[in-house]
């Protein structure tokens, strides 16, 4: 009998050459056979192998002289309408059925460089400020490259143990950033709506613990009338996890804000009083970076509220955790270390691909409700004997290796670089707060408390009920001119501003995350919004007189 190649490196290593097991009669008659010869794939088509390791670089140097082949340095996005840009962007996929042959991985990723670069979004312009989503770092991409290679997951120790190991310190330096105790623990979650989800979840089964209920088991049905109460700014994913928890979208009480823009404490204690036997409430989410104006809810007061009452405090943290990087900025965030769970994404001031968000909560025994033993995963055995993974910690089994490339940010830059790069993308926005603040056809919605800048275009040439719709129109119009040219991406959002009965009013946002963009940068694009607001506002009272 031949010995394989494996065999053979196995009895080299002084281990005893396998016996070779006994061929049965075959069950059953073998299916036609393809006459074509098989060709035996090459080793380096794998990743994660020495050969495919040594092949990357220059697969990688492929797509990237690719790229810059077509690098495109007008602006964020590219020309053309909606339908236009996504046409042209699966024309050059080609149509039709999905490939019968492939056409090698040179030309393949020349063919996705061509509709990533041309057809896609470059959050590294400067004039890319729409959304949460910063430019990613480059350290932190290739080591999301150098991680995916080896594919690892999360769950079992056997899946990847090194993964795991880099995991549990980044938790470890995320949960002593927090001011965390001891007994602190958390997770990494493909992003801030998931963390929120789970945070509730855990605060929705602590809660039925003490009731002497088994949520996981038996539901929430013996809960009386269960209730989550948030600020009305709160991210929308507060209502979404309700929902998926099976507890509707109508157990979310919404707190009032102040105005500035943050939960009024007093009003959320008079509202906790107020709630007789027939109601329980789960959970008080404090938001810490309001996803429209960064603003922070009062965290001190709204934990003593929740301490002496015995409320599960989450911290929805996703946009303003990474504040706690920089040293002047850190003290807006005094209380976050009173959170029983605390949400924080990564991907937004931590300038990681996506996903990088994690939940941190007070106490390890939190997670209690999400142990589950698997015989194919995690026996009881393998466990006590030390080979677990962090199954019992997450909804999901199989979990990417996100932490490698937060760490590999973390080391190369340490707190301080990440703190610097903070502290320049709020002097941005303060720097656009005043810009906009000295030009008479904006408007200031809201000032720079992290890195976002609320305002509006003005119209002054209508009476004042038809200014009103004419202003909405226009700023979005301007809006969707920038984005239809490609030369800027700006955000928007409705905004209250002369009270809640009100109608919201259309607004523009600029989400500063680019810590390399300059001042000289944010005048260009003031100067051009005002100029697509004037040609907007003449279009529609041009349209309107017709």
């Amino acid at each position: 009998m031949e010995v394989n190649h494996e065999m053979n490196l196995s009895t080299e290593a002084g281990m005893p050459a396998p016996t070779p097991l006994p061929r049965g009669p075959s069950v059953r008659e073998p299916g036609p056979v393809d006459a074509r010869p098989r060709v035996p794939l090459c080793p380096s088509v794998l990743a994660g192998s020495r050969q495919g390791l040594a092949g990357l670089p220059s697969a990688l140097a492929t797509a990237i002289e690719s790229a810059l082949t077509l690098y495109r340095d007008t602006g964020p996005l590219p020309a053309g309408s909606s339908e236009e840009v996504l046409s042209a962007a699966q024309a050059a996929l080609g149509v039709g059925e999905l490939p019968h042959e492939g056409i090698g991985a040179s030309s393949a990723l020349g063919c996705l460089a061509t509709v990533l670069v041309q057809h896609g979004l470059d959050l590294s312009h400067p004039r890319a400020v729409a959304h949460l989503q910063p430019p990613p770092l480059s350290v932190a991409v290739v080591a999301d490259a150098l991680a995916s290679a080896s594919n690892a997951s999360l769950d079992t120790y056997d899946s990847g143990p090194a993964a795991i190991a880099v995991e549990r310190w980044l938790i470890g330096g995320l949960i002593r950033l927090a001011g965390l105790g001891q007994q602190a623990d958390g997770v990494l979650t493909p992003g801030g709506s998931m963390s929120n989800l789970l945070g509730l979840l855990l605060a929705r089964d602590a809660v039925a613990r003490r009731r002497g209920i088994d949520a996981r088991r038996h539901g929430v049905s013996a809960l009386p009338e269960p209730m989550v109460l948030c600020s009305q700014l709160a991210h929308f994913s507060v209502h979404r996890a309700c929902a998926a928890l099976g507890l509707g979208e109508a157990a979310v009480r919404v707190v009032p804000t102040d105005e500035g823009r943050r939960m009024r404490a007093g009003a959320l204690a008079d509202i906790l009083d107020a709630l007789g036997p027939e109601r329980t409430p789960l959970a008080v989410v404090a938001t810490a970076g309001t996803t429209d104006f960064g603003t922070v809810d009062p965290l001190p007061e709204i934990a003593d509220i929740c301490a002496q009452r015995g409320v599960w405090l989450h911290i929805d943290a996703a946009y303003g955790f990474g504040v706690l990087f920089s040293e002047r900025l850190a003290g807006r965030l005094a209380g976050i270390e009173r959170g029983d769970s605390i949400t924080l994404d990564l991907h937004k001031l931590g300038w990681q691909p996506a996903a990088a968000s994690a939940l941190l909560v007070a106490s390890q025994a939190g997670f209690s409700t999400l142990a589950r033993e698997v015989a194919y995963l995690n026996p009881s055995d393998d466990a006590a004997a030390g080979y677990d993974g962090l199954l019992g910690r997450s909804l999901q089994t199989t979990r990417r290796p996100d932490a490698v490339k937060v760490a590999a940010t973390l080391l190369a830059l340490g707190r301080r670089g990440l703190g610097e790069m903070v502290d320049a993308c709020h002097e941005l926005a303060r720097h656009a707060e005043r810009r906009i603040a000295a030009e008479p056809e904006l408007e200031l919605v809201s000032p720079a408390e992290l890195t976002t800048v609320v305002f509006r275009y003005r119209c002054f040439h209508r009476r004042p009920g038809d200014r009103v719709r004419l202003e909405d129109q226009t700023n979005a119009a301007l809006r969707r001119r920038l984005l239809e040219t490609g030369w800027a991406l700006i955000g928007r959002t409705a905004v209250h501003l002369s009270g809640d009965d009100a109608p919201a009013r259309v607004c523009l946002k600029l989400t500063l995350l680019n810590p390399t963009a300059t001042p000289a940068d944010i005048d260009e694009l003031i100067e051009v919004t005002v100029q697509a607001g004037r040609d907007c506002e003449r279009q529609l009272e041009e349209r309107t007189a017709r």
